[in-house]
């Protein structure tokens, strides 16, 4: 196995602080795939993206964001591929999963779940225009974005035949978004977990779509899974522990912030005592500016 472990990456989404902005890549690296398993191979960037590749069809797991960062993954895949048939997934619509499909050929299979694919047509737009405001490159990858529509969608799980390795495909709740999409490469037992899973990365929930009730939902079924590995979108690749670890802190910090809404703290104030407190039990996790709005998505699912 050659899998190496980077520092990782803060991932760029909606609710993140605009500081972030001057930590992020937009581009994704030419000519660098990491061999993660017997099958899956990863580009690490932002976000990282994942090539499963089968004696019979390949699928690729997200594009980065617009279709110049698309075109640099398909010629990877091109590189890899052993079969003619080309299949393309999404973790979820925001547009660096999702955003450079374009560049991928007019026979590859797109195929997400039904509810993402909703929230593409209901939201979309929506965040194509907000990133194209948050720098003039991101303006310029994103320039007459248009996205296909899928040729497959499933509501809570499909599994597709790479030969000789099996792409489970699943949609098992609510957590940063409502489309929320993780890939189990069977018999590698690499996990591809979207947002869900991340090394040292505060859990990012944008808005009231995003649920800690139903992150942790899905944590508890990822982990049932004991994956092997993990690749998550953002970030560090890691072993399977990455999943009880991400549990821990998300379970704690849901904890602690109950703790103090019972205590009749404000959401406010509970967020900047459980910022400091995490910060001195976390030391080594990159930044937890995102922790206040985790805290007050707590606050709110617990009328």
């Amino acid at each position: 196995m050659d899998m190496r472990l980077p520092v990782g990456m803060l991932g760029l989404i909606a609710g993140v602080p605009a500081m972030v902005l001057g930590q992020t890549q937009p581009l994704l690296p030419e000519n660098k795939v990491t061999r993660v398993s017997e099958h899956v191979y990863a580009i690490e960037g932002w976000p990282n993206v994942g090539i499963i590749v089968g004696e019979r069809a390949t699928l690729v797991v997200d594009t980065g964001l617009g279709p110049r960062n698309g075109a640099t993954v398909l010629r990877e895949v091109q590189k890899l591929a052993k079969g003619p048939k080309l299949y393309l997934t999404t973790t979820h619509f925001h547009p660096e999963h999702a955003s450079g499909e374009a560049a991928f050929p007019a026979g590859t299979i797109i195929v997400r779940p039904a509810i993402q694919q909703e929230e593409m047509e209901a939201r979309g737009a929506e965040f194509l225009e907000m990133f194209k405001g948050r720098s003039p490159q991101f303006k310029e990858l994103l320039q007459d974005v248009k996205m296909r529509t899928p040729d497959l969608t499933f509501e809570q799980e499909i599994k597709l035949d790479l030969g000789g390795v099996t792409a489970r495909l699943m949609r098992l709740g609510t957590g940063h978004t409502r489309g929320d999409e993780q890939t189990l490469v069977e018999p590698d037992g690499v996990l591809l977990s979207g947002d869900i899973v991340e090394s040292k990365l505060v859990p990012s929930l944008p808005n009231t779509d995003s649920s800690v009730k139903g992150w942790l939902a899905i944590l508890e079924k990822l982990e049932a899974l004991k994956p092997r590995l993990v690749v998550p979108d953002h970030g560090a690749l890691g072993d399977g522990s990455l999943v009880g670890k991400e549990r821990a802190f998300l379970s704690g910090l849901q904890t602690r912030a109950l703790d103090l809404k019972r205590q009749g703290t404000s959401a406010d104030e509970a967020g900047k005592l459980l910022t400091t407190e995490f910060k001195s039990e976390y030391p080594d996790w990159e930044n937890m500016a995102p922790l206040a709005n985790v805290v007050r998505r707590v606050y709110a699912e617990s009328h």
